[in-house]
């Protein structure tokens, strides 16, 4: 049974005083804190590239377990929509390069946004279970730095960059449960980018997610015959602190279990959920946990998650 064995992640140390951001705009601490709940957004480095930012994740999976050699990574994917460059080749072929893995390495790249984590894991799991493979390793790195307009306000305050890297193989500590996906390609215009410049229209975008995910969440426990009370945690996507509330009050079922915590991270984008499960759900004694992933596309995935 391939599934999530060990997750770890890199956040720049350097980035932006979300206070002073806030403060530019005419935005005080309640609104920085209350709405946005991102006080600081690490930023990487000019001279730092998207899979400079992969290989520095997954050096920190390595470091976290030393069983896990270089040469037993049978596959690599990595979930960004800012790659390298100009996106071409692939950043998963230069984070292998880079990183020293072998060449029999299957390795590619999913563009995908704040859904990425969940469709990630699942294609990782399908792909090497179909191809007979022993480890594989999910990266998530999509750096909104690169394209946010430092002069909007409706995107400025609210994304930070980091990446993470999961080793998925056997005898996982977190096993993959049923899941449900899902897109609407009409809500498009609502997050795109049009010459290097990122675009997004809030509003519809708050609508989206407080219409469509706690539904999801809910269809998908009556779908694994489970209940709220069944669920340990809710890791959803942390897009921004009225997104994350809105969505528990919405819920309704339990509202108290939905992790928010981006105070120093903001908006990570696909990193955001395995930054939750890293820090909040591998270390515990919890049984199951509920993620979901919500953004551009539009685009949406939910998953159950469960110790075997």
């Amino acid at each position: 049974m391939i599934g999530i064995k060990s997750i770890a992640s890199y956040v720049p140390a350097a980035g932006l005083d979300n206070y002073a951001q806030g403060a530019k705009f005419g935005k005080d601490e309640e609104f920085i804190l209350g709405k946005i709940g991102s006080a600081f957004l690490p930023r990487k480095g000019d001279e730092q590239e998207t899979s400079d930012l992969c290989v520095e994740a997954v050096n920190a999976l390595f470091a976290a377990n030393p069983a896990l050699s270089r040469d037993a990574i049978d596959a690599l994917i990595v979930v960004t929509q800012n790659g390298d460059a100009e996106g071409l080749p692939h950043t998963a072929a230069i984070v292998q390069d880079k990183l020293g893995l072998p060449t029999h390495v299957a390795a590619f790249d999913i563009s995908l946004g704040c859904s990425g984590y969940v469709y990630g894991i699942y294609a990782l799991k399908g792909f090497m279970e179909a191809a007979g493979l022993k480890n594989g390793l999910l990266v998530t790195a999509d750096p909104y730095s690169k394209i946010v307009d430092p002069e909007d306000r409706n995107t400025v305050m609210l994304f930070g960059d980091a990446a993470t890297a999961t080793w998925m193989g056997e005898d996982p500590v977190w096993a993959l449960g049923k899941s449900a996906f899902g897109t609407d390609g009409s809500g498009a215009p609502h997050l795109k980018v049009t010459d290097g410049v990122f675009f997004m229209n809030g509003r519809q975008v708050f609508n989206f997610a407080l219409l469509k995910v706690p539904a999801h969440l809910h269809e998908l426990l009556e779908q694994s015959q489970l209940a709220a009370d069944d669920i340990d945690a809710f890791c959803i996507h942390q897009g921004s602190a009225a997104i994350v509330d809105a969505v528990a009050r919405r819920f309704e079922d339990k509202p108290e279990k939905f992790v928010k915590d981006m105070v120093e991270t903001g908006n990570t984008v696909s990193s955001s959920i395995p930054l939750l499960l890293e820090k909040h759900a591998l270390d515990t004694t919890w049984k199951r946990v509920a993620i979901s992933g919500f953004g551009v596309g539009l685009s949406w995935g939910s998953a159950i998650l469960h110790r075997p």
